[in-house]
C-alpha cells in the first residue's frame, strides 16, 4: 500500500515534535557542561549585567538556567599582546570580574572547583561556574603564579593561545620550541599535582603530543573540532582525536562558523592572522582600553556565515566514530566569536542540537555524555573530588 505523502508529513512532523519533547526534558534535568565560554569578557568591557536575560551576548544567568546548561566553564582569557606582569594583572581583572557576579547574585551562581562541588551546587538550582586560565602566557613563566590561579579557583589552563609562549608552541604561529619546552613539561606535571585539567586547543600539533608524553591525567580540548571538516590549525586531526580518546580526554566542539565548515575558514584565518599580527605596544590603562575597543570590534557583531546546527552534529558524529561517545562534548567559544551557526546563536538555542542527536539515534544515555558528562568525568578524576 502506498503511503500518502501527506500522511508521510504528518508523521514526520510528529516525530520531530517528539525529539524536540524529549530534548526539553533531557534539558531540564542535566546538569550541562559548556567548557569554553568568554562571556567574563563582556563583564570586564562592557559591564555586563549577567543577571538579565538581555537581547545580546551568547550566555546570561538565565539562558544558562534555561538551557540546562548548570556548570559552564568561564574563560579568563588574555589576549597575547598583553605578556609578563600585564597578563597576570589582566588575568585578575577579569577574576575580580567574575567575583563581582558571584557576590551580586549569590542565590543564582557560585563557584565549583571540583565534580563533587558542581553536583551539590546544581542540586541548589545554581550555576557552578569553573574557571580557566586561556593561555599559558598568563602565568609569566613562573609556577608560583599557577599556584595563586588555583587558589583562586582555577581548575583549568590552555598552554598557549594565538602565539607561542617561552615554553610552548601555538597552532598559529611559527614553531621555536620543537612542542613543549623543559619548564612547558614540568607546567604539565605541576597542573597535574594541583589538580588543574589540562587544555590543549591553540597548542601545535607537536605541542598536543608532548603533553601526552608527560600528563598522567586526562586532558581536554575545551574549544576545538574536527581538521577533517574545516582545514584549520586550531582544529584536531583525526589521529590527534584518537590520541586524545586513548588519554581518556575530551573534546568539545567549538560552535565558532570557521572551525565547523571550510567555507567560512578563509574568514576565520583572516582573523587569526589579525589576531596574531596585534601588538599595540601599550601598557597600563591604556592597554586595557585597547583590549576592551577589540573585543567589542570584534566580538560582539556577528557577521554572515554558512555554518549550521548540522554541522556540529556532524562533528560529534566524526568524533564519535574515532575516539568513542566519552570523548566528545560541547565548547561553544560563545561570547568569543565573531559569528555563530545557523540554529545555535546562542547558550538557550542548546535543546535544538539535543534534539537533533536524538533523531540521529544517539541514546539519551550518550546525549547526557555529550552535554556534559564526559567534562564532569575529566574533572572528577583531575581534581581527584
Amino acid at each position: 500500500m502506498r503511503i500518502p505523502a501527506a500522511m508521510l508529513l504528518l508523521f514526520a512532523t510528529a516525530f520531530a515534535q517528539d525529539k524536540t519533547t524529549r530534548a526539553r526534558a533531557i534539558h531540564a534535568t542535566i546538569v550541562g557542561v559548556d567548557s569554553h565560554l568568554d562571556t567574563l569578557q563582556r563583564v570586564l568591557t562592557q559591564n555586563a549585567e549577567l543577571g538579565k536575560h538581555v537581547p545580546y551576548g551568547h550566555v546570561d544567568l538565565p539562558r544558562l538556567k534555561a538551557a540546562g546548561m548548570r556548570a559552564p566553564f568561564f574563560a579568563l582569557w588574555v589576549p597575547t599582546y598583553f605578556k609578563g606582569a600585564e597578563a597576570v594583572r589582566r588575568t585578575l581583572q577579569l577574576r575580580d570580574a567574575m567575583q563581582r557576579v558571584l557576590d551580586a547574585y549569590p542565590n543564582d551562581i557560585e563557584l565549583a572547583t571540583n565534580a563533587g562541588e558542581v553536583e551539590r551546587i546544581t542540586r541548589a538550582a545554581k550555576i557552578a561556574v569553573v574557571l580557566t586560565v586561556e593561555g599559558g602566557h598568563q602565568i609569566a613563566d613562573d609556577l608560583a603564579v599557577l599556584h595563586m590561579y588555583h587558589k583562586l579557583g582555577v581548575r583549568s589552563m590552555t598552554l598557549t593561545h594565538f602565539r607561542n609562549n617561552n615554553w610552548a608552541d601555538s597552532s598559529t604561529d611559527k614553531p621555536v620550541h620543537d612542542g613543549l619546552t623543559g619548564f612547558g613539561r614540568e607546567v604539565v606535571r605541576e597542573m597535574n599535582r594541583l589538580g588543574m585539567i589540562v587544555d590543549i586547543s591553540h597548542v601545535s600539533d607537536k605541542t598536543f603530543y608532548d603533553t601526552l608524553q608527560v600528563t598522567t591525567k586526562p586532558v581536554i580540548a575545551s574549544h576545538s573540532s574536527c581538521r577533517a571538516f574545516s582545514d584549520v590549525p586550531r582544529n584536531m586531526s583525526d589521529d590527534m582525536i584518537r590520541a586524545l580518546g586513548r588519554n581518556g580526554g575530551v573534546i568539545g566542539i567549538n560552535f565558532g562558523p570557521g572551525f565547523l565548515n571550510q567555507a567560512d575558514a578563509d574568514t576565520f584565518k583572516k582573523r587569526i592572522g589579525n589576531a596574531v599580527a596585534k601588538d599595540p605596544g601599550l601598557s597600563g590603562h591604556a592597554l586595557d582600553e585597547y583590549a576592551a575597543k577589540d573585543y567589542i570590534r570584534d566580538y560582539t557583531e556577528m557577521i554572515p556565515a554558512k555554518a549550521t546546527l548540522e554541522d556540529v552534529v556532524r562533528h560529534i558524529d566524526h568524533v564519535v566514530q574515532l575516539a568513542g561517545v566519552d570523548h566528545v562534548g560541547i565548547g561553544s567559544d560563545f561570547d568569543g566569536i565573531g559569528a555563530v551557526p545557523a540554529g545555535l546563536e546562542d547558550i538557550s538555542k542548546m535543546p535544538r542540537l539535543t534534539a537533533a542527536l536524538l533523531q540521529r539515534g544517539y541514546s539519551e544515555g550518550d546525549v547526557r555524555k555529550i552535554l556534559g558528562g564526559n567534562f564532569l568525568r575529566v574533572l572528577r578524576l583531575v581534581t581527584g573530588r
